[in-house]
Formats: C-alpha cells, structure tokens, sequence
C-alpha cells in the first residue's frame, strides 16, 4: 500500500510538471541549456526504440522568412520540432480506423522564449477525440508514449 501511494504521489507529481495550453497540446517546462534538453530528448525518443524521421527547425524559418512577410518580431530563442512514428502503436492506430493516418508522424517541439533562454518547454499535440472506443484506445497509448518521453527528458 505504501508503494503505491508513493508511486501515486510521483505520478502526480510528473504531472503537474504538465502546463495544458489549450484542448489541442501539452506543455511540460524544465529549465537548463537548450543543447542538452535537447540532446536528451533526441536519446529519449531513440531509448524508445523509434527513429527520428525529420527535424524542422522551426524557430529558423520564422526568423528567416519574418521580413519576407512583414514580422519580424522574435517568437522563439529557439525552437525544433521531432518527427517520428511508432511501428506498433501507429498499425494499431490505423488498424482501429484507416483514415487515422493523418495521425502520424507524431511530433514533439522543444523551444526557448526570448525573454527566458533558460526556460525550456517541450510539447506535443494531443490526438483528437472520437467515438470508436477502439481508437480512443490506440489514442491514449498514443498520449502515454509522447507524456513518457518528455517525462523522461526532463526526469534525465
């Protein structure tokens, strides 16, 4: 009973780390250099056994394309976007519904603001909601697996 009160009480704690920004994403905070969260989130997500399929950095093409439209205000310090799938989780997503394709590839952002470099956050998009009980499923492995690489990010 103690055990599980103590992990209750972690869970919960990692949670809080959690700063929900709106109904479409999940924001988590730590503080640090840029260069290392990053490169631990980049080794969380391969620890889970998945390959990184694309990076944008997104911060740099803000800034370089601002003054092509008229914005040049500064969004981000810096800013990166990771792309990747998951073999079992997404054939179960598609599986339980084909046109959940759009889906994947799942995505998690790091960024700094420029008033706080040392304030990093880590996000992702949450899948929409449905009505097939089967993807609601597939969706919350979905939620678990982005919450636990950035849980284990920030937790390194």
């Amino acid at each position: 009973m103690r055990h599980a009160k103590f992990l209750l009480g972690m869970l919960l704690g990692l949670l809080s780390l959690a700063v929900q920004a709106d109904e479409f994403s999940v924001v988590f905070k730590t503080h640090g250099d840029f260069a290392d969260v990053r490169n631990v989130l980049v080794a969380s997500i391969e620890g889970k056994g998945l390959k990184i399929n694309h990076s944008n950095l997104i911060g740099d093409m803000l800034e370089r394309t601002g003054p092509a439209v008229g914005r040049t205000n500064k969004i981000y310090g810096q800013a990166e976007q990771f792309e990747f799938c998951s073999a079992d989780i997404s054939r179960a997503m598609m599986e339980a519904d084909p046109h959940a394709i759009v889906m994947c590839p799942y995505s998690i952002a790091i960024y700094t603001l420029p008033q706080d470099p040392k304030t990093i956050y880590l996000a992702y998009r949450k899948p929409g909601p449905t009505n097939n009980p089967k993807l609601k499923r597939v969706l919350e492995r979905v939620n678990q697996l982005l919450t636990g690489i950035i849980q284990d990010t920030i937790n390194f």
